[in-house]
């Protein structure tokens, strides 16, 4: 009892934003996700000190995952967007360094957090009216019936993240394959309750990136099976490969003592009784003219030559992440007994094939209708394709959130500033009744507005990282970037050619002025109807739902930590 320790009363942290420490961690998070913001980011190395794999990325999904947040208010801001990307798998540095701005910008206001709070939620209802109408300059409609938009979208992903290391012959081949990867995804039948199908990706690492390959159907690596002999698989009557799909070991060794007793009568084997129960499946797989069997977990050696012998291909450590695709191809059920046998869970192939790639050989499971393909994802390094394979993911993802709502948003910081001068405009002709409602003077509101401006605007600045000067213009209020050594001259259309999203030219004089972040006039002009670029002079385009999330989840998460009076940590 004497080494017990009495039990020491919680900590009671009270207005937590004023302190030091919070201010400075902030500070500290904010510069590492700005620094590592679009496709000119700075790569972060991140380990754990005591030995473990490093991973070197500028994705929010690694970062956030990897980096240790210790303080609780942080720990919130984190947890709120790890969550957002969780469901969108796009935004997250937009969402995280919007939200880091957000807190930055409302805490050194002379206003009450409750009264920046209403009128943030009013701000945010008024940027969401706005991208979402027909009048909404930043906007850009997704035609499926053409693939311009959609190259613009997923070229604008895969020039995002520097680790991957791709150059733009491997970015166009990069494209064409995500494109077509999704396209095999789409249903060919247009019913009312389609389910869009699912990409695997290969992976294959120490190859170029151009060798990458897409490829219907799945690929199961299968060391045992060797190019060159001939595949002999059973068919049906009506020339399908029937497949049975086993979730359950196969191994023979099926008891487990940890699941209760088993009474076992005087010369009788219950690894012989195991063997016989398999090879009893394996006649009725045979009887019921079967062609493939692919085991999740481990198939008995005996087991395995049988079905060999009856012209049956035995697949066993498929694993678990193959089931869900393989029975969504198929329609076969997978099978969880070995005691009983259902007709109906059966699934079928059109064809079967060995592929062989890098050294590596793959069992080709042929569809009849493709909604399941298969993209061997090529790399020169372990490092350059983790940061692939997670853009690619992304790539997948944003297309699937485009086919819901098929819009996408302006990129390169225009849709950023060209909401700050909305607001600014849109702010200064509020009517009375509108500060009335919400309980705040108008000087209150400007200077709410002001901050939630500037935060949006220091997005778009984030986007640079070698000290050039950012312009906004003050007709469609987008974002145009100065070329690093530019002389300093009174006309900026002699050195600025196009805006970072690529939409607009310098054809006209559009009144430029300093983005740094300061109140400036207020832009009264939406963009063209007809932009000076064609869609397919490759747009830099950013996801409709992903970005509309990340904004409404910055300004909630923002208010939710402005709100916060007490933090009470238990000391024990």
């Amino acid at each position: 009892m004497s080494r017990l320790e009495a039990k020491k009363p919680p900590l009671f942290i009270s207005e937590p934003l004023t302190g030091a420490a919070v201010s400075q961690s902030l500070s500290l998070l904010s510069g590492i996700l700005k620094s590592s913001y679009g496709p000119a980011g700075r790569l972060k190395q991140l380990h754990n000190g005591v030995g473990g794999c490093v991973c070197t990325t500028s994705q929010s999904s690694a970062l956030l995952g990897l980096l240790s947040v210790s303080q609780p208010v942080l720990r919130v801001l984190t947890a709120s967007v790890r969550n957002h990307v969780a469901r969108f798998s796009d935004c997250g540095l937009f969402t995280a360094i919007l939200c880091c701005g957000f807190i930055e910008n409302f805490r050194s206001l002379n206003v009450a957090p409750f009264t920046v709070i209403k009128i943030s939620k009013h701000l945010l209802s008024l940027c969401m009216d706005h991208l979402k109408s027909e009048a909404c300059g930043c906007r850009v409609p997704v035609d499926f019936s053409s693939v311009e938009t959609l190259v613009c979208l997923v070229r604008s992903i895969l020039t995002s993240k520097p680790a991957c290391m791709l150059n733009k012959t491997e970015v166009d081949h990069l494209t064409s394959l995500v494109l077509k990867a999704f396209i095999f995804t789409v249903p060919c039948h247009g019913e009312s309750n389609a389910v869009l199908g699912k990409c695997v990706i290969i992976p294959v690492k120490g190859r170029r990136v151009v060798d990458s390959t897409l490829l219907p159907g799945l690929l199961i690596e299968t060391p045992e099976l060797q190019l060159g002999k001939p595949l002999a698989v059973k068919r049906t009557g009506s020339n399908v490969i029937k497949i049975a799909l086993f979730s359950v070991s196969m191994s023979g060794d099926g008891f487990n003592s940890e699941e209760g007793t088993i009474v076992v009568h005087h010369g009788v084997s219950l690894e012989v009784s195991e063997l016989n129960q398999l090879l009893t499946v394996g006649k009725q797989l045979v009887k019921d003219e079967v062609g493939l069997v692919l085991c999740q977990k481990v198939m008995h050696p005996s087991l395995k030559q049988y079905l060999k012998e009856n012209g049956v291909i035995a697949v066993d450590r498929a694993g678990l992440s193959l089931m869900e695709p393989v029975g969504r191809m198929t329609g076969s059920q997978p099978i969880a007994s070995i005691h009983s046998l259902s007709p109906g869970c059966y699934g079928t192939l059109k064809d079967l094939c060995i592929q062989s790639f890098a050294s590596k050989h793959f069992l080709h499971l042929i569809p009849k209708d493709t909604v399941i393909c298969s993209l061997i994802l090529c790399n020169r390094s372990e490092t350059a394709w983790d940061e692939l394979k997670r853009v690619c993911e992304t790539a997948e993802h944003v297309l699937q959130l485009t086919v819901k709502e098929p819009l996408a948003l302006l990129g390169g910081g225009c849709t950023e500033t060209h909401l700050a001068s909305y607001i600014r405009h849109k702010s200064s002709s509020l009517p009375a009744s509108t500060f009335k409602d919400l309980d705040c003077s108008q000087t209150q509101y400007q200077l709410v507005a002001d901050g939630f401006c500037r935060s949006l605007e220091s997005v778009a600045r984030s986007l640079n990282h070698d000290g050039e000067e950012i312009l906004t213009d003050m007709v469609y209020g987008h974002c145009w970037f100065v070329p690093s050594g530019s002389p300093s001259v009174s006309k900026w259309s002699d050195v600025v050619s196009k805006c970072g999203c690529g939409m607009n030219g310098n054809t006209e004089d559009l009144s430029w002025r300093f983005l740094q972040g300061q109140s400036g006039s207020s832009v009264i002009q939406a963009c063209p109807k007809e932009p000076s670029v064609k869609v397919a002079d490759l747009l830099t385009l950013d996801c409709f739902a992903a970005k509309c999330s990340g904004l409404q989840v910055a300004v909630e998460t923002a208010n939710l930590i402005l709100d916060l009076s007490y933090i009470i940590e238990d000391q024990n």
